[in-house]
């Protein structure tokens, strides 16, 4: 019985100093620009591409993050237009998740 008791023990340590040294799970990964979940990825520069995931990222206001989204969304359609490129449509609202916080 102890042997059980120190083995689950182990298990949970392991884990635990996983996600210390920088690895994550699935639920505890911070969100990632990329291409695929970025309308205007292609359009902005690598700098520019860093400073937008990390100004997401940062928003723990839903009216500040909607703001910001509406003005990069504007942004990347001007500048798909000035190059004569549809920009692409869907993609999930990276806001939606202060909504509960703005209620």
């Amino acid at each position: 019985m102890l042997s059980i008791r120190l083995a689950a023990y182990a298990a949970v340590m392991i884990n635990l100093i996983g996600l210390a040294a920088g690895g994550t799970s699935a639920s505890a990964a911070p969100w990632r620009a990329s291409e695929g979940n970025t309308r205007g990825w292609m359009l902005m520069s690598p700098q520019e591409r860093i400073e937008h995931q990390a100004r997401v990222r940062g928003f723990i206001d839903y009216t500040a993050c909607e703001a910001y989204r509406a003005e990069h969304h504007a942004l990347m359609v001007q500048r798909a237009r000035e190059r004569g490129l549809d920009l692409p449509g869907g993609g999930r609202d990276f806001c939606d998740h202060l909504k509960l916080r703005a209620d």
